[in-house]
């Protein structure tokens, strides 16, 4: 197995497991399931951060899944690019905790720069081939 598609997958399954809490959360109100007795969701100030965070999946990331295809058309994928692209999904991770989890806007910007500077990093090694051999 080409050493990049694990770090896809995992990318894959973050975006199937968001998808899955995402139907919990709205589970209340779409089919009263989980529904508290007066009527009230426990979920209602978290669907919009789930749904928004699920959204972003589809946003940056697609720049990460891009750059991994072309280097692994060409073959041009050393340890430096393996790490990128893991690092790119711990930042994953760590934004989707942050966002769902929480509030703090300042946080999840700081734990975004994990995944910006791994894509613009993958990147390079695409403009740039054997950067990071």
């Amino acid at each position: 197995m080409h050493p990049l598609i694990p770090p896809m997958a995992a990318h894959v399954v973050l975006a199937a497991a968001l998808y899955a809490l995402l139907t919990v959360a709205r589970a209340p109100a779409v089919w009263g399931i989980g529904r508290r007795a007066g009527g009230a969701n426990a979920w209602t100030r978290r669907e919009p951060r789930i749904s928004a965070n699920l959204s972003n999946q589809f946003e940056w990331p697609m720049l990460f899944h891009v750059a991994c295809l072309v280097l692994m058309q060409r073959g041009d994928v050393g340890t430096g690019t393996i790490v990128l692209a893991w690092g790119f999904i711990v930042g994953r991770v760590l934004h989707s905790a942050v966002q769902v989890g929480t509030a703090n806007v300042r946080l999840r910007g700081a734990v975004f720069m994990v995944n910006f500077v791994a894509v613009l990093g993958l990147w390079a090694t695409v403009v740039f081939p054997g950067l990071l051999r």
